[in-house]
C-alpha cells in the first residue's frame, strides 16, 4: 500500500480549481478551515449544485488538465474519497469517454480504494 502525504495546491491545481469554480475565492475548506489539498473534494462538495452541475464543470477541463488530474488520481495525489459515488461515476463516464475505457477503470478502482480523511 502506498500512503501518499495531502499536498499543498500548486499553481496549476489552483488554475484549474478557478476554471472550474470561478466563484472560488479562497483556498479553504468552508466546513473543517482546512487548506483544500485536492481538486475535486472542493468541486463536488462545495462549488457544484449538483451531479450535473459536477458534470459540466468537469466538461470544461480541456485535454491536458484533464490528463495532469488523471495523472494525480493514479499516483494517489488527488483525494477522491470525499467526491459522492454519484459525482464519480459522472467523472469516469467522462474519462472513457474522453481518454477510453482502460483509463477509466484505473480511476474507478483509484476510487474504490479511496477513503474519505478524518
Amino acid at each position: 500500500m502506498v500512503i501518499i502525504m495531502a499536498r499543498i495546491l500548486s499553481e496549476t491545481d489552483i488554475g484549474i480549481l478557478k476554471t472550474l469554480a470561478p466563484e472560488c475565492e479562497g483556498l479553504l475548506c468552508s466546513g473543517s478551515g482546512v487548506p483544500y489539498r485536492s481538486i475535486l473534494p472542493p468541486l463536488a462538495n462545495h462549488y457544484s449544485k449538483d451531479a450535473a452541475d459536477f458534470l459540466r464543470r468537469i466538461k470544461m477541463l480541456s485535454m491536458y488538465e484533464l490528463e495532469y488530474l488523471i495523472r494525480l488520481i493514479l499516483s494517489g495525489e488527488e483525494s477522491l474519497g470525499c467526491v459522492p459515488f454519484d459525482y464519480m461515476n459522472l467523472f469516469v463516464e467522462n474519462v472513457s469517454e474522453r481518454m477510453g475505457e482502460e483509463v477509466a477503470a484505473q480511476v474507478k478502482k483509484t476510487y474504490e480504494n479511496s477513503e474519505c480523511p478524518a
